[in-house]
C-alpha cells in the first residue's frame, strides 16, 4: 500500500538516493518519505553509512628477496554529505580499495628487508592509509583505520628463522653453562686447596704433638726409673706404639692384611726403623 501511494522507508544508518526520471534528485535521510512514482520519482538504491571492513591479502617480495604475504585490514565508511559520489562514481568499492592497497604495499615492502618489514609495519599501514584517504575522498568515502594485521613469510623462511633463533639461544645457553662449570671448577679447586692446606696444618700439629708427647714420656720415665737411658725408653715407647697399631689393624673389619717380617729377633730392628722414620720426619 505504501509503495502504491509513493511512501518509502529508509532504515537507520542508511541513506537513499532519489532520482526523478532517471536523474539524481536528492538524498533521503532515515525515516519515511514520499516518492511519487507517478511523477517520475523513484529510489535508485540505499547506501550504508556503517563502518565496513575489508581484509586484503597481498603477496610481495622484500629487499632481501623473501616472498611475504601482507594482510591489511581496511576500515572505511561512506560520507552522508557525499552519498551521491559514493553511489554513482564507484561501481565496485571493495575492488577499488583492494587495488590501491596492492599498489602501495608492493611499492613499500620491496624497499625493506624482512626484519625491517616486521619492524616498520606501522609505517606501511600509514602509507596505505594516506594513499587511500587521498584517493577515496574523491569518491565520497572516508578511511577510518588501516591496519597491517599480519606478515606471513614463506613457510621455509619461517622454519629457517626459527632455526636461527633456536641456534642463537642454544649458543647463549652453552656459554652460560660453560661459565657456570668454570665457576664450579674454580670453587672446587679453591675448596680442594683449602682442604689440603688445613690437612697439612693438621698433620704438622699431629706430628708436633707426637714429638712433644714422646719427649715428655722419655723425660718422665728416665726420672722415675733410675739407670735407664733415653734410648731405652724411646725403644720401649716405639715398640708399644707398634703393637697398638697392629692391634687396631686386626680389630678393624675393613682393614687389609699386612705381611711383614715378625718375630722376637726383629722387634729391635722394627724399633730402630720406626725411630729412624720419626727422626727423618723431624729433620724434614
Amino acid at each position: 500500500m505504501g509503495q502504491a501511494l509513493g511512501c518509502v522507508q529508509v532504515d537507520q544508518s542508511n541513506v537513499a538516493i532519489k532520482e526523478t526520471f532517471g536523474k539524481y534528485d536528492d538524498i533521503l535521510e532515515p525515516g519515511c518519505h514520499c516518492v511519487p512514482w507517478f511523477m517520475g520519482s523513484r529510489l535508485a538504491g540505499q547506501l550504508s553509512l556503517r563502518v565496513q571492513q575489508l581484509d586484503v591479502r597481498c603477496e610481495t617480495k622484500t629487499k632481501d628477496n623473501v616472498f611475504v604475504t601482507v594482510v591489511a585490514s581496511i576500515q572505511y565508511r561512506a560520507l552522508a554529505e557525499k552519498a551521491s559520489d559514493a553511489f554513482y562514481k564507484l561501481s565496485n568499492t571493495r575492488a577499488q580499495i583492494q587495488s590501491y592497497v596492492f599498489d602501495v604495499i608492493r611499492a613499500s615492502v620491496p624497499k625493506l628487508d624482512l626484519d625491517s618489514t616486521f619492524e616498520q609495519k606501522n609505517d606501511i599501514a600509514k602509507a596505505v592509509e594516506e594513499e587511500l584517504e587521498k584517493a577515496m575522498s574523491h569518491y565520497g568515502f572516508e578511511i577510518v583505520q588501516t591496519l597491517i594485521v599480519d606478515i606471513e613469510p614463506d613457510e621455509r623462511v619461517k622454519r629457517a628463522m626459527n632455526e636461527i633463533n633456536a641456534a642463537s639461544r642454544m649458543r647463549v645457553a652453552t656459554n652460560e653453562k660453560a661459565e657456570g662449570e668454570k665457576i664450579l671448577q674454580i670453587k672446587r679447586a679453591e675448596g680442594d686447596a683449602e682442604s689440603k692446606y688445613l690437612a697439612g696444618l693438621g698433620i704438622a700439629r699431629q706430628r708436633q704433638a707426637i714429638v712433644d708427647g714422646l719427649r715428655d714420656s722419655v723425660l718422665a720415665f728416665s726420672t722415675n726409673v733410675p739407670g735407664t737411658s733415653a734410648k731405652d725408653v724411646m725403644d720401649m715407647v716405639l715398640v708399644t706404639q707398634y703393637f697398638d697399631t697392629m692391634k687396631e689393624i686386626g680389630a678393624s673389619s675393613k682393614a687389609n692384611s699386612v705381611f711383614i717380617p715378625h718375630g722376637p729377633g726383629v722387634v729391635r730392628d722394627v724399633a730402630s726403623q720406626i725411630r729412624d722414620g720419626f727422626i727423618q720426619a723431624n729433620v724434614d
